[in-house]
């Protein structure tokens, strides 16, 4: 299989999943298109001129600016991945959305006292410490 059908199949792949609705679906996409550059980064080093590290350095050798590229490519995706992760479970209502669950489901207006609010107006803030 040829990185050129690799890259295809990764980029299509990619691309479709950025075009479908849902936010865990363009995660996937960024990261299929993640690792389609990471392909195409490594293809241009040369493929089928791999030879040992200890040999003598001549023409056979690949080079090593594109791997070193891939793999600064390969710690931004990581890193572009885990912020869209946390934006998804942001968005999806989980802890990091700040939502107060007892605030919530609390439907006759009367609240639930602020207790567990940090800072806030519940009694428990800095009242208490010397300025």
């Amino acid at each position: 299989m040829s990185a050129a059908f690799v890259v295809g199949a990764l980029v299509a792949a990619g691309v479709f999943l950025l075009l479908r609705p849902g936010l865990l679906r363009v995660v996937l996409g960024f990261v299929l298109l993640g690792h389609a550059v990471n392909v195409v980064l490594l293809a241009a080093g040369g493929l089928g001129r791999r030879t040992s590290a200890l040999e003598e350095v001549g023409p056979d050798t690949a080079d090593p600016l594109p791997q070193a590229f891939v793999l600064t490519a390969i710690v931004i995706t990581f890193g572009i991945t885990v912020h869209l992760l946390g934006l998804l479970r942001r968005d999806a209502g989980g802890p990091a959305s700040g939502a107060d669950s007892a605030g919530e489901a609390d439907t006759d207006g009367a609240g639930t006292g602020g207790g567990d609010d940090i800072g806030g107006a519940g009694g428990h803030g800095s009242a208490g410490r010397p300025g």
